[in-house]
This record gives C-alpha cells, structure tokens and sequence, in this order.
C-alpha cells in the first residue's frame, strides 16, 4: 500500500482504533442489557470488553516477539499466524500455511460481509428519511445505486494516515448521533425497581453474542501496529490499544444500562428503534449515524484491501500504483449485497510453548475461557440470526404469501 513517509502519531492510531470498535454495534447494548440485567450487563461489558482486548493484546505481542525472531518490522496478522508455527514447536510447523490461510479468508469474509451490511444500513436508513419527508418510497437497490460512486471515492484514500480526518469526522458524527439518542434515554426514567438486576441464566449467552461482536475489531488491530510511528506505543497498560478500547467500553456500558433501564421488556434490537418516530431530532440520528457508518467504511474496507493486494501486487511490479487503484475500483461495488478471538489465543500458544504458560499453566486456564466465550458467540449468534431470518419469512408470508 501507498505508506511512505505516512505513519501514525499515537493520537491518530487512537482515532482508528476507537471508531473501529465504536460502531453500530453500540444501538444493540440495550437489547444485550436486556438479556443480562443491568447490574450483570455492567460488570458483563466489562469482562467481554477485557477479553477481546485481551485478545488483541496478545496478538500485537506475539507479533513483536516474532520481529526479533525473524529481524522483520512489521507482518500482517496472517504472516503472524504463519511464523508462530514455523518458529513455534515442531508439531506446529505443518499447521503453517493452514494458519496464514484460514486467517486470511476468515477476516476478509468478516470484514467484506461487515461492509456490505454497512451499506445496507446506510441505504435503509436513507429509505426511510426520503419517505419520511417526502412521502415517496425509493427502492432500496436504487439508493444502493447511488451509493456505488461515493464508497468507490472513499476507497480511493490510499493510506491509514490520509484516512485520519475521515475517522475523526466519524468519531465526531457517531458521538453526536449517540448523545442525541443518550437525551432521551434518560428523561422519564421509570423507577429502578421495575428493572432486572441479574437475568437468569439461559438469556447470558445472548449477553455475550452481542457484546463480543459490538467490541471485537481484531483485523485492524495489525495494519495499524504497522503504520505505527512508534508500534510499541500500542501495547501497555496505558497504550493506544488500551485506551481505545478503555472509552468505548464505557460508552457501551452509559447506553446499555440506560437503554435497558428506560425501555425495559421494550427495548428493541437497535435503540434508535425506540426513539419516537416523530420528531426531527430522532431522524436526525439515522442521518447522523449513517453519515458516519459510511465514514467506517474506509478503515474497515481497507482491512479488505490490504489482504486481497498483499495477494497480487507481486505480479504487477511495474504498474503498482495502476493495479492498486484497478483493485480498489472493482471490490468497493463487491461489497454491496470469531476468528478474531479464537486465532490470537492459538498464536499465543504456538510462539510461547518454548517458554511455557505461567505458573500452574495460567495462561492455558485463561486461553480455555477466551475460546469458551468466542464459541458462545458463535452458536449463539448464529443460532438467532436464523431464528430472526426465519421469523421474517414467516412474516412476509402471512402478509402476502406471493412475496416469498
């Protein structure tokens, strides 16, 4: 990619970092609320929040214990993967290309589906403000039309450091649109007591599913490490990874707790859902939000990006800058319509095994619960999403059976 002379200062590693966990995933803390009870979401938020924090951690420390392995810079979080097991114990070094792959294509479905669905977002988020002033309903796929040339100019940003003022303007728009959701949030308050403290516990794991997929970022965590000008600066008890997440954390928890305690049993799957409808101010926030989720777009695409042209630029030595931009081009309409926690503990692992896991192997212990709750993510997660696909089927059938 387009880099030099164009590394990160840590404050602007930070904005990358925090709009990157600081997504939409946000409107859905009522509802996992909900699911936990405020009290136990509280401490919940916390706990998830520190595992895939965690989880990145370990990834940019691995990464740097490798540097001086291989008297490399930087690598990608594929590369890391692959050079754990060929540097790791005996057993592993079969696993490497196994490893490098599965890394590959798993972030790059992650973040490629993760974009299409911003753009399906932002369209239908653009559908319902057109109707709602004007009174006209615009197909969707039209509004997604016309969206094509503007994401195709974001991607055209060739680097993280030009990127910058982008994720600053997301950062602002998404603080806004939340503090404009925040004030009604906390007017009418019902009384705490009307409130679930502790939910039992077969409604924990939608808990979970929801916290982990709102904070988990782990594919930009790499490509940041990178452009960084000083890349130990990220890690630490008070580095750039751990501020970032640090403030989303407690973003996260403000609105869930309030989201769940104003609404209750009423709470919808996004927060701006129970907003009244009504007033300026509340579609003002699907303005605000999709202005700066189409923002988003840039870094988590990039992610996107990075992997594909790390794939190919071998083959177009003397045409870079021309292939780069061909690329750019043609994946950006591609988009339209837990490997993040489960592979840095496996890196983890394989690059340490040499030295051993701590005393009384703590750090298997603790490695046993990271891929607990990533496996609880996933079955449980998927399971409602089918359960939610389902249900609409069924819904539109009723409605018209014709549609289906």
């Amino acid at each position: 990619m387009n880099m030099e002379g164009r590394y990160l200062s840590d404050f602007e590693t930070l904005i990358h970092i925090f709009k990157s966990v600081f997504g939409t995933g946000i409107l859905s803390m009522p509802a996992a609320f909900y699911a936990s009870g405020l009290f136990l979401g509280l401490a919940g938020t916390i706990v998830v929040s520190f595992i895939c924090t965690h989880c990145a951690y370990i990834l940019v420390v691995c990464a740097h214990e490798l540097y001086e392995r291989t008297e490399r810079t930087e690598m990608t979080f594929a590369e890391v993967a692959e050079e754990s097991c060929l540097l790791g114990p005996e057993w592993g070094k079969k696993f490497a290309k196994p490893a490098r792959l599965i890394v590959e294509v798993g972030i790059f479905i992650a973040y490629f589906t993760t974009c299409s669905c911003y753009s399906v977002i932002i369209a239908s988020n653009f559908e319902y403000i057109i109707f709602s002033y004007l009174g006209h309903q615009i197909e969707i796929r039209i509004i997604l039309a016309a969206m094509i040339g503007p994401f195709i100019l974001l991607e055209y940003i060739p680097n993280l450091k030009s990127l910058v003022p982008v994720m600053l303007t997301a950062n602002i728009l998404m603080l806004i649109g939340i503090g404009i959701t925040f004030y009604y949030l906390v007017i009418d308050l019902p009384p705490l007591s009307e409130r679930v403290a502790f939910q039992h516990i077969t409604k924990w794991p939608t808990f979970i599913s929801i916290t982990i997929f709102a904070v988990e970022a782990i594919g930009v965590v790499m490509p940041l490490e990178n452009h960084m000008k000083i890349p130990e600066h990220i890690i630490g008890w008070f580095g750039v990874l751990v501020q970032g997440f640090t403030l989303v954390t407690v973003i996260y928890a403000i609105v869930g707790f309030f989201g769940y305690f104003k609404y209750g049993s009423d709470v919808k799957g996004s927060i701006t859902l129970n907003l009244p409808g009504e007033e300026h101010a509340t579609k003002a926030v699907n303005i605000i939000i999709s202005m700066a989720v189409f923002c988003t777009f840039g870094i988590q695409f990039y992610v996107c990006i990075e992997i594909a042209w790390n794939g190919i630029k071998h083959r177009y030595e003397k045409h870079k800058l021309l292939a780069e931009y061909v690329l750019r081009t043609v994946m950006a309409p591609s988009a339209f319509p837990s490997s993040g926690l489960l592979v840095p503990v496996g890196i983890e692992i394989v690059t340490f095994w040499e030295r051993g896991f701590g005393f009384c192997y703590w750090k298997v212990f603790k490695n046993i619960v990271v891929v607990i709750a990533a496996l609880i993510a996933l079955i449980f997660g998927s399971l409602y999403a089918i359960e939610d696909i389902i249900e609409l089927y069924v819904l539109v059938y009723e409605e018209d059976p014709k549609n289906i």
